[in-house]
């Protein structure tokens, strides 16, 4: 029997991002690169944000359309699209600049109506819809959120809304990342990920009355570009996690399929021109 096709929609930011250095640009942003790599994965995905009339906007929506994301949720404002300013260190993405554009929307009642046929709902910190987050959870079967690094009282006071709390520590250690997770399951969350960039990611999730803890060591790769690995994370453990999948093999899959994303540029490529915006930087 063919497995059930998994919906998901990723709900906020997008961008382009810059690369003043190489002369190009890539779409992405958080939701937009989830929504993505979910339809990489075989999931149906769609994306709910708002691109600008600008041409970054253009290669935002483009790109979403070329990789096969449902679009019928995306708004398209007068005005600049979001961009965010990148420069590489040996593969490592710095940001060092942006702007947001036309990227802040609130969610209507009819967004939220039509976000409850999803099997997941993803946003994050970069969406700008905190005020929302408990209509949002209200609304959706299983809400996943992006907390990246932000620091512990802004987890506190959001991860009850979330049914699966991503986090990144770059710097942390393997026992600390799992004492994070720890901590941020006691809020609420079933399952919470802690990613630790090229040292991998920590997995607790509840099943059944206990907790069941999984690691993922990160795969030796040839790496030219960490932007969007996180993102790409995510996306396979939704997917994941919505299918069912054993959390073991799962946390292997999800940081081996991210590790991969770091061996070209871009989030998920779709190279543009840079000289076709005004700014360079």
């Amino acid at each position: 029997m063919e497995p059930r096709l998994i919906r998901l929609v990723a709900v906020g930011d997008n961008v382009v991002d810059r690369y003043p250095d190489l002369g190009v640009m890539y779409p992405g942003g958080n939701a937009v690169n989830v929504a993505v790599h979910a339809r990489r994965t075989g999931a149906e995905s769609g994306y709910l944000g708002a691109v600008g009339t600008d041409e970054a906007g253009r290669v935002v929506r483009d790109a979403l359309a070329a990789e096969g994301v449902d679009l019928s949720l995306l708004r398209t404002v007068d005005g600049p699209n979001a961009f965010a300013t990148v420069r590489l260190v040996v593969g490592e993405r710095k940001f060092t600049g942006g702007r947001e554009g036309v990227s802040r929307f609130r969610l209507s009642p009819e967004d939220l109506v039509r976000l409850a046929a999803a099997d997941i709902v993803h946003t994050g910190e970069c969406s700008f819809l905190e005020g929302q987050l408990d209509q949002l959870a209200a609304h959706t079967r299983r809400l996943s959120f992006d907390f990246s690094e932000r620091p512990w009282d802004y987890v506190e006071e959001h991860a009850r809304h979330a049914g699966i709390a991503i986090l990144s520590s770059p710097s942390g250690s393997r026992d600390e990342a799992l004492a994070l997770a720890r901590r941020v399951r006691a809020l609420g969350p079933a399952t919470v990920a802690v990613t630790l960039g090229a040292h991998g990611a920590v997995l607790v999730s509840l099943e059944g009355s206990r907790d069941v803890v999984a690691w993922g060591a990160a795969e030796p790769v040839a790496v030219v570009d960490t932007l969007g690995a996180g993102d790409a994370f995510i996306a396979r453990l939704l997917v994941g996690l919505a299918r069912g999948e054993d959390l073991p093999a799962l946390a292997v899959a999800a940081t081996a399929y991210a590790s991969h994303a770091c061996t070209s540029y871009g989030a998920f490529g779709h190279e543009a021109p840079l000289s076709s915006t005004k700014e360079t930087s």
